[in-house]
């Protein structure tokens, strides 16, 4: 039976292939391995092990055991909607550590800590110091102006008629091409992050310059590199006026996340905006009752289950 097998060592993140797209197949485990089965019966074996996410379309099938092994191995599994932008749910490959998860809290609850967080997540993102003596909220609508001022620069540089970021979801095709290539781009970069916040052990809702949203601090996290990587891509491609846009994005972003080894990057960055918080990870309580079963070391990052 599946739950007898010996717990598997999952690769560490930063090792790992970005992030792959399935549509239209069914997802098993068959001879061990990880595979998808079109309409006519054709197997493609998946490295699941080796991808950070898996970006699961409309059309898509998972069975119980496909989920089990993606978990076992620390694979984020996400389900999306059309083009990959509605993010319907995830399975978590890892999930926050107690000790990581009251650090996080502890920074995010603290006034001087927070703001020192995002001071340092503003200097990350603009190379530059942020102004003095200003709160998070000023800092906020600091940054609001830059990125606006990001996306005409951009915009430009590629030749492509910027109006403003606007899209629905819920009606896909009423946006624009320009829009409709960065909102693709940018689901990308969150499934990525989303996968490497929880590998580091961290909790996805636990944000700082966003908050009151399931991935707030996916969010904070994906910024600091957005504009370095997927929204040029996002602009490149529009230039361009594919007749699949959204396909063509995504392969874009794939060869772009490889390229600037962005999963190297990503976990060593969450730890550098949390200790400019300057708070020292909480004390366990002496009447604290440690785990039943130790956890297993593991090849994985800190958040992957043994």
């Amino acid at each position: 039976m599946t739950d007898l097998l010996p717990p598997l060592k999952p690769i560490a993140m930063k090792e790992r292939i970005s992030l792959i797209f399935i549509e239209y197949g069914e997802i098993d485990v068959l001879d061990g391995s990880f595979v998808v089965i079109d309409k006519t019966g054709v197997r493609t074996h998946i490295p699941v092990g080796s991808i950070a996410c898996i970006m699961l379309e409309p059309g898509t099938r998972v069975s119980h055991r496909a989920a089990a092994l993606a978990a076992r191995v620390g694979t984020l599994l996400v389900w999306v909607g059309e083009a990959g932008v509605r993010l319907y749910a995830s399975g978590q490959p890892g999930g926050a550590r107690s000790d990581r998860l009251l650090y996080q809290a502890k920074l995010a609850l603290d006034e001087d800590a927070r703001l020192k967080v995002v001071r340092k997540m503003y200097k990350i993102r603009f190379k530059e110091k942020p102004p003095e003596r200003r709160s998070v909220q000023q800092l906020r609508g600091i940054e609001g102006a830059r990125v606006r001022k990001l996306y005409e620069l951009l915009a430009k540089r590629y030749g492509v008629t910027w109006k403003h970021r606007n899209y629905d979801a819920d009606e896909w095709g009423s946006g624009d091409l320009p829009n409709r290539c960065v909102s693709s781009a940018t689901a990308c970069l969150y499934g990525i992050t989303e996968a490497a916040v929880l590998a580091a052990g961290y909790a996805p809702a636990v944000g700082f310059i966003h908050t009151g949203k399931p991935l707030s601090f996916v969010y904070d996290i994906a910024d600091l590199f957005k504009f370095d990587t997927v929204v040029p891509v996002a602009f490149k491609i529009a230039s361009q006026q594919p007749g699949e846009p959204e396909r063509a994005v995504r392969l874009a972003c794939r060869d772009v996340f490889r390229q600037t080894k962005l999963l190297q990057q990503i976990i060593p960055a969450i730890e550098d905006v949390l200790a400019a918080g300057g708070l020292e990870p909480p004390e366990t309580p002496e009447d604290a009752v440690g785990p039943a079963i130790p956890n297993p070391k593991s090849l994985g990052d800190a958040g992957h289950r043994g």
